[in-house]
């Protein structure tokens, strides 16, 4: 295979490279390229303070690209206009080959670099690809650098040489390697376009939120599947006989993973029926907070007390739930008062509904009422009904308030709370025990 006009100058340059390592010439290139990277380094480091120094609010989306898609380019490109102004100084007296290697070296760098961050603002917050967002970068600028040398044929062929035989099949490490890469560009490819619909349904304003959620998921996932049965057999593993492992993976799977997939199923449920929302205060067997997260196998629900209980979605399919906010936020509160039986009970109910109708959180519509429910041991059974429209901030603050005024208002007004009182009076026995004589003592 004949090589392009490109390659072959950059073949001519190595070799004379090679042919001056040692010479002065050589030693003043090498200097002027570990300067351009130190100094390009330093100017990375100086930008990375400056955006650390920045707040992200202030910048919109497009702003907040340009300065990390500089923090990407600004060492190479930095590195870059270093070495080209020392070529262009020191080719008038002396040869240049390294110098004139470097340049196409740094300039991939700074365009892999810029694809690679690039790409992953395409595909969305993906924390996998942040992780390993630089060392995508090492790998495609590898094999450019190896391109531009001339070296990748030679790279290649001692790669699949290096060899096993699997059930027949021979399995190299460029074999391997190919196959790795297949799947990453499939995967980022399937990540993209889930990016692209979610983005579409995130904009779509007659789409429910958990169900946008659902689709969001379902579609990331089986584009995950799709993208690696698309690899699969471009790297030459036959799906035929995946078919048959995945069958009785599948089997087995079924018995040991039961609870975990009815999990996942009724978290699916739950997010298209719509039965629970982000907000909803509910009650599921002893557990009573407000929904914070639902995901496909648990929701959280914090109490009041700021406990977050994790429920697997089994037991909220399967169990009866109390949703005090599923249609209608407003619930009653009703608060239990004992008078005594010498109290004014016209008075004392009007002082109930009073100062009810005092309290912010207490709603007008419907109005709150007392009620005389009994009587009682130790005094008169009155009740207060009354209802709120925020049950999600919990309802002990506001008894107390309630239970205070009230405490305060039948002070003043002269009415009594009775308390438990026992009386214990000793009778004379019905029948007297008879009395014994006492005998004499013998002398």
């Amino acid at each position: 295979m004949q090589q392009g006009p490109n390659l072959v100058a950059l073949a001519e340059n190595i070799m004379r490279a090679w042919e001056g390592l040692g010479q002065a010439a050589m030693l003043r290139q090498l200097a002027v390229i570990v300067c351009a990277l130190a100094v390009g380094w330093f100017i990375q480091q100086a930008w990375d303070r400056r955006l650390l120094k920045l707040d992200p609010e202030l910048f919109n989306a497009a702003r907040r690209f340009g300065q990390h898609g500089a923090k990407r380019v600004l060492f190479p490109l930095s590195a870059l206009l270093l070495v080209v102004a020392a070529r262009g100084v020191l080719a008038r007296y002396q040869p240049v080959h390294l110098l004139n290697l470097a340049v196409p070296l740094l300039t991939s760098l700074a365009v892999v670099r810029f694809i690679v961050f690039t790409l992953r603002q395409a595909v969305g917050r993906t924390s996998w690809l942040g992780v390993l967002e630089k060392f995508f970068s090492a790998v495609v600028w590898s094999v450019v650098a190896l391109y531009i040398l001339g070296w990748l044929p030679e790279v290649i062929a001692g790669l699949d040489s290096m060899s096993i035989i699997l059930g027949g099949q021979k399995l190299s490490a460029w074999t391997l390697m190919k196959g790795v890469t297949m799947v990453l560009l499939t995967l980022l490819v399937a990540m993209w376009l889930a990016g692209v619909l979610e983005r579409r349904m995130a904009a779509a304003k007659g789409i429910d939120a958990s169900v946008r959620l659902v689709l969001t998921r379902a579609t990331r996932a089986l584009l995950t599947l799709v993208a690696f049965l698309v690899a699969l057999p471009m790297v030459g593993i036959n799906l035929t006989t995946l078919s048959v492992f995945g069958g009785a993976l599948g089997v087995g799977l079924g018995f040991g993973l039961q609870k975990i997939a009815a999990n996942y199923v009724s978290g699916f449920i739950i997010l298209i029926d719509r039965s629970l929302r982000i907000g909803n205060l509910i009650s599921v067997g002893a557990e009573r907070g407000v929904v914070k997260e639902i995901t496909t196998r648990y929701t959280v629900i914090r109490a009041p007390n700021g406990i977050e209980s994790i429920v697997p979605n089994e037991v909220l399919v399967s169990s009866v739930v109390q949703n005090e906010t599923f249609t209608d936020t407003q619930v009653a509160l009703p608060l239990a008062f004992q008078v005594g039986y010498d109290a004014d009970l016209d008075q004392a109910l009007q002082i109930l509904v009073a100062v009810a109708a005092g309290q912010p959180r207490v709603l007008a519509d419907p109005p709150p009422r007392a009620y005389l429910t009994g009587f009682g041991d130790n005094g008169i059974d009155l009740r207060l009904g009354c209802w709120i429209a925020d049950p999600q901030e919990g309802t002990l603050a506001i008894t107390s308030e309630i239970n205070m005024e009230v405490w305060r208002r039948f002070k003043a007004a002269g009415i009594g709370i009775p308390y438990p009182q026992r009386e214990v009076r000793l009778l004379p026995p019905l029948f007297p025990a008879p009395a014994v004589e006492q005998q004499a003592e013998p002398v």
